[in-house]
């Protein structure tokens, strides 16, 4: 069989051969930010808050993720809120962990650094509030 025969017989099977040969990806930025949150916010403790300008309530949110670096030594800024009274060392620890873990699992990326700041503790139990 020719090279020629042989392509076409492996397309006709379906057989594309090693997926480094066929192609580039490229995951973007504002993906690895959305996976950093995902996980940050699948941490025991972190908490979701009211965003706020001007005193208006806008919406919910959870983690904040700011990502940057080159993809074989990421740098990510967390800014998060966690549940009051959560052990703040144990929770940052677990979600540097989780955070890193999930890109290198997902987006098969190295995290060089995960920074975190903790900017509000929320109460476990907030009581409704009408604004």
């Amino acid at each position: 069989m020719t090279a020629t025969a042989e392509r076409a017989a492996a397309e006709d099977t379906g057989d594309r051969g090693d997926p480094g040969e066929r192609g580039r990806l490229h995951i973007s930025r504002s993906v690895l930010r959305k996976i950093a949150e995902y996980a940050a916010d699948q941490a025991p403790g972190c908490a979701r808050t009211r965003r706020r300008l001007a005193g208006v309530g806008l919406r919910e949110h959870g983690a904040v993720a700011h990502v940057s670096g080159p993809d074989d030594a990421l740098r990510v800024r967390l800014d998060v809120a966690l549940r009051y009274p959560t052990p703040v060392c144990e929770t940052v620890a677990s979600m540097r962990d989780r955070v890193g873990g999930e890109l290198r699992r997902i987006a098969d990326r190295q995290v060089r650094t995960v920074e975190v700041t903790v900017s509000a503790l929320v109460p476990a139990e907030a009581p409704p509030r009408v604004e």
